[in-house]
């Protein structure tokens, strides 16, 4: 559309994909960025750019002298943000209208040129998910290096599964290897982007909590991004190395997806196998605990049992920086799910636990009175580990449990 004029067919062009986007909540169904578009859309494809003051006092209800002007450009960022991603996810066919906010401008416009958007590659046929983008580079990266190094070295030692694996390699449905992640976002700053950063906040485990908290919190989270990036523990790494290769050598079906994409969905299609910390388990953590004996306590360096209130608590945070010993704690199980799904857990409170666990889980022999528990139908185990700046030094069965 050129500047300067616009035909009847141009102008109903365009207000057809602002209908479009309002109605599928593309910038939200309502709120500050929500009113903020229909501001600038209702001003036209041709209007000049608004100025900080007149959408201060349309949009944020403030007078020209007292307008916040960050707020305004942090929200002109973020609604620039939105409506890039959406086109980036949802590729335009060609010669559709696609709309932008021009950098440095305050004015919603029809980009020029619109060009065939390159098609998405096809999934592979074994993924019933694809992984968001950030993790999906990450998570490949550690699951491939996992399967290499575990392959090399597996050699015939892992060629008969002990019996925590056993009733996987029996059942005929394909595995989800599950990792647990984290969410992250940014604090943009519009006008001097050098001094943004990243931030894991224990509050923010999705882009819809960061949303919530956007509406709620403005102050707070008034200048937070998502940034479509997720991080996964390198240290579950040292886990998939022992573990990914009793999956591999069954020549079964796996698919890998990160712990934040899973749904209740899946347990009804395949078995799963979780890796990672407790509090990258997401969804598997309700469903993990909801039958156990066993709670996450009022941290997640904190497991507590329902039923004496005993307690085993990692002080690996507070410790591992000195040349002191200090105590972590993986936690194994074994269980069927609703949706008929197979379900084993591999975590730990911190990251020595999780170095450790992995030789263990996948030796040819569990230690002594696990093994034994583990040749029913469900199983449940604390491990104790010893740790000093991050190694494991020695490891102890703390506790196992049947459970259905």
């Amino acid at each position: 559309m050129a500047q300067g004029s616009t035909s009847n067919a141009d102008l109903a062009a365009y207000r057809a994909e602002v209908a479009r986007l309002q109605a599928g909540g593309v910038v939200g169904k309502g709120g500050r960025l929500a009113e903020l578009f229909d501001y600038l859309a209702q001003r036209g494809p041709l209007a000049p750019s608004a100025t900080q003051g007149e959408i201060a006092a349309a949009v944020f209800g403030q007078t020209e002298t007292d307008a916040d002007d960050a707020t305004v450009r942090v929200y002109v960022h973020r609604l620039r943000k939105k409506l890039d991603d959406h086109y980036r996810d949802h590729p335009p066919a060609p010669g559709a209208t696609v709309l932008e906010i021009p950098a440095g401008i305050y004015a919603l416009q029809v980009l020029p040129g619109n060009e065939p958007a390159a098609p998405p590659p096809p999934p592979a046929a074994a993924a019933p998910v694809a992984a968001p983008r950030g993790v999906l580079a990450v998570a490949a990266a550690a699951v491939l290096l996992a399967f290499a190094l575990g392959w090399w070295f597996s050699g015939r030692e892992h060629s008969t599964p002990n019996a925590l694996w056993e009733p996987l390699t029996r059942s005929e449905r394909p595995v989800l290897l599950v990792l647990g992640d984290y969410y992250l976002f940014g604090e943009i700053d519009p006008v001097i982007p050098e001094n943004g950063r990243l931030i894991r906040d224990f509050r923010v485990n999705s882009a819809e909590d960061l949303l919530r908290l956007q509406n709620s919190e403005p102050d707070r989270y008034g200048m937070a991004e998502d940034v479509g990036l997720n991080y996964l523990p390198f240290q579950t790494s040292y886990a998939l190395q022992q573990i990914a290769p009793l999956l591999a050598t069954e020549g079964k079906q796996v698919d890998v997806i990160p712990a934040s994409e899973m749904t209740a969905q899946m347990l009804s299609t395949h078995d799963v196998v979780y890796v990672g910390l407790l509090s990258g388990m997401g969804l598997l953590e309700d469903i993990t605990f909801a039958g156990s004996s066993l709670s996450v306590g009022d941290t997640y360096d904190e497991i507590r049992d329902r039923r004496s209130d005993q307690r085993w608590i990692s002080d690996e945070a507070t410790r591992i920086a000195a040349p002191v010993f200090y105590r972590d704690y993986a936690y194994l199980a074994r269980f069927h799910a609703p949706g008929g799904a197979l379900v084993t857990v591999v975590a730990s409170e911190r990251v020595t636990g999780l170095r450790g666990i992995g030789p263990i889980v996948a030796g040819r022999h569990l230690p002594g009175e696990l093994d034994e528990a583990a040749q029913g139908d469900g199983v449940e185990a604390l491990i104790r580990f010893t740790g000093q700046q991050g190694a494991d030094l020695s490891e102890a069965v703390e506790l196992v449990r049947p459970r259905n």
